[in-house]
C-alpha cells in the first residue's frame, strides 16, 4: 500500500467532521459557515453538509443568526471521558475556583495535545477567564502541558522540545508546579499541578487569571491539596 494511502484518514467525511468539532471547541464565539469552511479547507457546500449532519446528532447548533456552536450533545458525550475522574475532580475544581476566584480545570494528555476535561468558573468573581471543556493547544505549551510532561517518562516527550522547556520541565519536577504568561491566550497567566491516577492518562489541575494578588506558590499548594484529594479518592 503506498505511503499516501496510510496517511491519509480511513474516512475522509468522518474525519473532517470531527475536525468541525475541534474548530468549534477551539472557537472562542459561534462562528459562520463561510469561517468554518475556511478553517477547514473546504467549500461552503461541504462544510453546510457536514454540519447538517452534526446538528442531526445535536453535536452542533445554529443561532438565529445562522452562527454555530458545539451542541449540547457533546456535552453528554464528554461527560463520559474518565467519567470517575471527572466525578472525584469536579467538587475540588469548584472549591478551588471560588476559593481563588479564579478558573479552575482539569486537562489531561491526547496524543500531543492538552485537552480540557472540565472546567469550573468562580462564583462571585466579577470577571474571569472562560476556559471551556473541549480547549485544546500544543502540550509543549502553558502551565497544565508543562506540568503533564513532567509526569512522562524521558521516550514519551515530544521530539524537538526547546532547552528552555526541557529546564522549565525538570524545574516542574522540582517545585511540583508549572506556571505560564501569555503562552496560550494573550495576557493570562496560569499555574498547574500534576495529576497522576492510576487508569488515567497524565492529567493536571489547574488555574487561569488575568492577575491576582495571591502567590503563585499559594495557588499551586492549594492545588496540590486538590490533586491529593482526587488520587486519594480514586484509590491513587
Amino acid at each position: 500500500m503506498p505511503d499516501t494511502e496510510r496517511a491519509s484518514p480511513a474516512s475522509q467525511t468522518l474525519s473532517r467532521g470531527i475536525r468541525i468539532l475541534e474548530i468549534l471547541a477551539d472557537a472562542r464565539e459561534p462562528l459562520t459557515i463561510d469561517e468554518i469552511a475556511r478553517r477547514l479547507g473546504v467549500h461552503r457546500s461541504v462544510a453546510y453538509r457536514l454540519l447538517r449532519t452534526l446538528e442531526d446528532h445535536g453535536l452542533a447548533v445554529r443561532d438565529s443568526a445562522g452562527r454555530v456552536a458545539l451542541g449540547a450533545r457533546m456535552a453528554a458525550l464528554a461527560a463520559g471521558v474518565a467519567h470517575d475522574l471527572q466525578a472525584e475532580a469536579l467538587p475540588e475544581l469548584t472549591a478551588v475556583a471560588n476559593e481563588l476566584g479564579m478558573t479552575c480545570f482539569l486537562a489531561v494528555l491526547d496524543h500531543d495535545q492538552c485537552i480540557t476535561l472540565a472546567s469550573v468558573e468562580p462564583r462571585h468573581a466579577i470577571a474571569s477567564v472562560a476556559q471551556r471543556p473541549g480547549a485544546r493547544h500544543p502540550i509543549t505549551v502553558g502551565a497544565p502541558g508543562k506540568a503533564i510532561l513532567s509526569l512522562l517518562a524521558p521516550a514519551e516527550l515530544p521530539d524537538g522540545m526547546s532547552d528552555r522547556l526541557r529546564a522549565e520541565v525538570d524545574q516542574v519536577m522540582l517545585t511540583g508546579y508549572a506556571t505560564s504568561h501569555d503562552e496560550v491566550i494573550p495576557t493570562v497567566q496560569a499555574v498547574a499541578v500534576p495529576l497522576c491516577v492510576r487508569g488515567h492518562r497524565p492529567a493536571a489541575i489547574a488555574v487561569v487569571h488575568v492577575s491576582s494578588p495571591v502567590d503563585q506558590t499559594a495557588i499551586a499548594a492549594r492545588l496540590t491539596r486538590s490533586a491529593t484529594a482526587i488520587r486519594e479518592a480514586l484509590g491513587s
